[in-house]
């Protein structure tokens, strides 16, 4: 019948099950331990993360990010598993990012995920880095049946959920809205740490002019390579001075603070408008913001402008469990083991792309 709640695949379990997620897709290595209990509840019992971070006007490159993961994987693991209070016997499944991400990155943590499989005799769940994100998202905030605007470094997507699938909406033609903020951040030598994102939006609310840049909605995508050209353009224009002029004489100047401010108004513009689309196509009234710039409070603030006219609400959560983490995989690693998914050893690959839309989403009705 149309309009009939449909039963929920996932039942309570029997007894409690723990999993491992392990998250290293780009440059921030994760591991976070998850509890899924009898009476349906879940618990995070540890979410420990370390970030390769390199000099201002550097991105990290795959080799480098993947030896920084090297490096940390046991002493990250380690710490996730001692502040969860637990031993790796006790641990139900192993989960670990399938894709999409950087290959090196990716490829290092799979292989610490199948060693710790065969040493200790758990089975393996390939987890979709994106699902991964949604699920975390969902449980923290508690949305039910969200449109999601999925936001970070390598991935831009507007999705939601029927038929046990994560259907894309909307996406970006070319780069991610991360790292299109990265990039500029590069360009005007901005700190890495804690991050490129962050350390724009603090820049940006101290902007004041906002300066014309392309505004690119093509439907239900987006195009961000031609805006981040064109306010790099800026950066060679006669008018600006990073820092803002010295003297008084003239008032038509740009600082690099204005440049933020107006990157910022116009790609989170784009994003809202495609939101909304989205939406009104659906009959939702629920956003839930999810991904490492899903982090940013002036995202969050337009997004809630624009859900407020409609009489709906926006969901998003803190840095913790927006920027890339283990327990997110660990998450949607685990809803899929208990539904009786895993991940045999000879198929425990990793790819580069991998998308939202290809997974089988059987633990939701």
């Amino acid at each position: 019948m149309p309009g009939r709640r449909r039963e929920s695949p996932l039942k309570n379990p029997s007894r409690a099950y723990v999993a491992l997620g392990l998250e290293g897709s780009a440059n921030k290595l994760g591991a976070g331990v998850i509890k899924h209990d009898v009476d349906g509840s879940t618990e995070v019992l540890s979410n420990i993360r370390h970030t390769y971070i390199t000099p201002p006007g550097e991105g990290f490159l795959p080799r480098d990010t993947a030896q920084h993961h090297r490096e940390w994987a046991l002493t990250v693991i380690k710490d996730a598993v001692a502040k969860a209070n637990i031993t790796m016997h006790d641990l139900d499944c192993i989960c670990y990012t399938k894709g999409p991400g950087m290959g090196a990155p990716l490829q290092s943590v799979a292989l610490v995920a199948r060693t710790l499989s065969l040493l200790y005799k758990k089975p393996l769940v390939g987890v979709n880095h994106c699902v991964g994100h949604i699920e975390m998202g969902r449980q923290v905030t508690g949305a039910q049946n969200p449109v999601v605007l999925y936001v970070s470094g390598g991935n831009t997507q507007v999705i939601a959920y029927s038929r046990q699938c994560y259907r894309i909406f909307g996406e970006t033609l070319d780069i991610a809205v991360g790292n299109c903020l990265d990039r500029f951040a590069r360009v005007i030598n901005l700190s890495n740490d804690p991050s490129p994102g962050y350390n724009i939006e603090q820049e940006a609310k101290k902007g004041k002019r906002l300066v014309p840049l392309p505004y690119t909605t093509k439907g239900m995508d987006v195009s961000l390579s031609g805006i981040l050209t064109s306010i790099e353009a800026y950066t060679s224009d006669r008018r600006y001075w990073p820092q803002g002029k010295p003297s008084e004489e003239s008032e038509d100047i740009i600082t690099a603070a204005d440049l933020c401010f107006s990157l910022q108004e116009t790609v989170f513009s784009m994003l809202v408008e495609i939101t909304e689309r989205a939406m009104a196509h659906i009959g939702s009234k629920e956003v839930l913001i999810v991904g490492g710039v899903g982090c940013n409070e002036r995202l969050q603030e337009m997004m809630g402008i624009m859900a407020q006219e409609r009489g709906g609400l926006v969901f998003a959560t803190d840095e913790r469990f927006c920027i890339d983490n283990g327990i997110m995989i660990a998450q949607a690693g685990l809803l899929s083991y208990r539904m009786g998914f895993q991940t045999a050893l000879a198929k425990s690959t990793c790819t580069q792309r991998f998308r939202t839309d290809e997974v089988h989403v059987a633990w939701r009705p």
